[in-house]
């Protein structure tokens, strides 16, 4: 049945206090997740879904860890708390990014470099380091990145070249663990409605006039986290057990990227 897909399942939800990553918090717990722990730094936030998730879904345990995943030493020890608490991980869902606006290469600030590379993909690099350790019996890893990461998009030189980081690094990385049956996955939205980070992309004039041109694309609609975070349970479940290794768009026709 598919409310018991994730039975007996320990699912992290990093960035999962909004957009795409608390819509799929609550198809994991739905879907008869046993623990779902939500990642996040917004902690008013954090309990309040977990507060609501666990009324919704008494028979999954929530929690909620509050920790910047762009900061190494914390994403160290929120995976040793979980392994602790927990003992082991079976899906990981890396959500987040750089909460930066898009712009010219030649107008961004130097010193957001750092940040940039750290919001976009670092973080995903070392939740991965800390994850497979606990994923002892197999896994699933899905990141989330971005089409910009296939598809060169004049005010993303950053932001696309770390989501094509994201990209390689878990194609990769799925090469590397399928021996210990570990899925490794991405999914490339484009743009997202109903997200902080369309809020943040339509705020300011420039880039409102970039995407309104991609929005004008996607015939199909543009996409909301009820449009994601489905694409994220399934490449974690068992109906995805033979794939690995995949960057899936999910863009409303914007591209065939």
């Amino acid at each position: 049945m598919l409310d018991a897909m994730f039975a007996k399942k320990i699912v992290v939800v990093t960035a999962g206090t909004s957009g795409i990553g608390k819509e799929a918090a609550r198809l994991f717990a739905a879907s008869g997740a046993e623990t779902v722990v939500v990642n996040g730094r917004n902690a008013k936030a954090g309990m309040q879904l977990r507060d609501d998730l666990a009324t919704m879904f008494p028979a999954t345990r929530v929690e909620f860890i509050e920790a910047d995943i762009d900061d190494a030493s914390r994403v160290d020890e929120m995976f040793t708390r979980i392994g602790e608490k927990f003992g082991r991980v079976d899906v990981l869902v890396h959500c987040g990014g750089a909460q930066v606006r898009p712009g010219l290469f030649m107008d961004l600030d130097p010193a957001m470099y750092g940040r940039q590379i750290d919001g976009h993909f670092s973080s995903f690099m070392h939740c991965c380091r800390e994850v497979i350790p606990l994923m002892h019996n197999g896994g699933a890893i899905v990141a989330i990145a971005s089409d910009a990461g296939k598809v060169a998009t004049p005010a993303e030189t950053i932001i696309g070249a770390m989501k094509a980081a994201v990209i390689m690094f878990a194609r990769t990385l799925a090469l590397e663990m399928s021996r210990q049956n570990i899925r490794v996955n991405v999914i490339t939205p484009s743009i997202v409605a109903n997200t902080a980070s369309y809020d943040r992309v339509m705020s300011s004039e420039f880039s409102r006039k970039l995407f309104e041109k991609a929005v004008a694309k996607a015939k199909l609609g543009v996409p909301t986290p009820a449009d994601v975070a489905p694409i994220v349970v399934f490449l974690a479940s068992s109906f995805a057990a033979k794939i690995t290794g995949q960057a899936i768009s999910v863009n409303g026709g914007i591209s065939a990227a």
